[in-house]
């Protein structure tokens, strides 16, 4: 009996150890299933903004500063519908200069509008007149990489116009869309984080073409 219970209490002992050793690294390794609740998971996380998309543009599609004269005060967006080109002007001659994807033909539009609000992955919705002309179109989409508006969208006054991003840089430099502005996704988010709610922003007509200069970057 007195052997039977020597066995039992080293048996004992070894359970313990070996619990409070199993413990000891559990909290000391990230890969067992004890990772602290603190720890945001990967699926959870917002997409990621930086995609590299502007890459695949042509030069001239490409951010940079150029020069570019215009009576309009710094801060703010101009339009340039015939070249696919957006303006920021930065004032002293100079603006930041992004390509731009414009509406087709019979979708562009023109005049002076104010951005009221501002949207990161926004979600979409449709307008009826878009859904009419298009009925096999969702009725609503979730923001996301997959979604039409891109990483950030840029809302213009009351209209169903918007300054967005795709993912989908191909379509830049051309008229392909049913009177919003889109820019890569790299450039939608550098964009955004330059402008405010309220920023002008003037949209040129067709016939119209911008006072730039195709001079230097900088």
């Amino acid at each position: 009996m007195q052997t039977i219970s020597f066995f039992r209490a080293a048996a004992s002992v070894v359970l313990v150890a070996a619990a409070t050793s199993f413990a000891a690294s559990a909290s000391a390794s990230p890969f067992l299933p004890f990772a602290p609740p603190s720890q945001p998971n990967a699926m959870m996380q917002a997409p990621d903004d930086s995609t590299g998309d502007t890459d695949e543009l042509p030069a001239r599609l490409k951010r940079q500063v150029v020069d570019y004269r215009t009576t309009e005060a710094p801060g703010t967006i101009v339009i340039d519908t015939p070249n696919t080109y957006l303006y920021l002007v930065l004032g002293n001659g100079r603006a930041m200069r992004y390509g731009i994807g414009v509406g087709r033909e019979g979708f562009t539009w023109s005049g002076t509008q104010n951005i009221t609000k501002k949207a990161e992955w926004p979600d979409w919705t449709p307008p009826p007149e878009m859904i009419e002309r298009q009925p096999y179109l969702p009725r609503f989409m979730a923001g996301g990489p997959g979604n039409p508006l891109g990483a950030r969208a840029m809302y213009l006054g009351g209209s169903v116009y918007r300054i967005h991003g795709t993912s989908e840089p191909s379509t830049i430099g051309h008229r392909v869309s049913s009177g919003c502005i889109r820019l890569t996704n790299d450039d939608v988010s550098d964009l955004y984080s330059r402008v405010n709610v309220g920023t002008k922003v003037v949209v040129l007509p067709m016939t119209q073409r911008s006072a730039s200069v195709a001079g230097g970057i900088y």
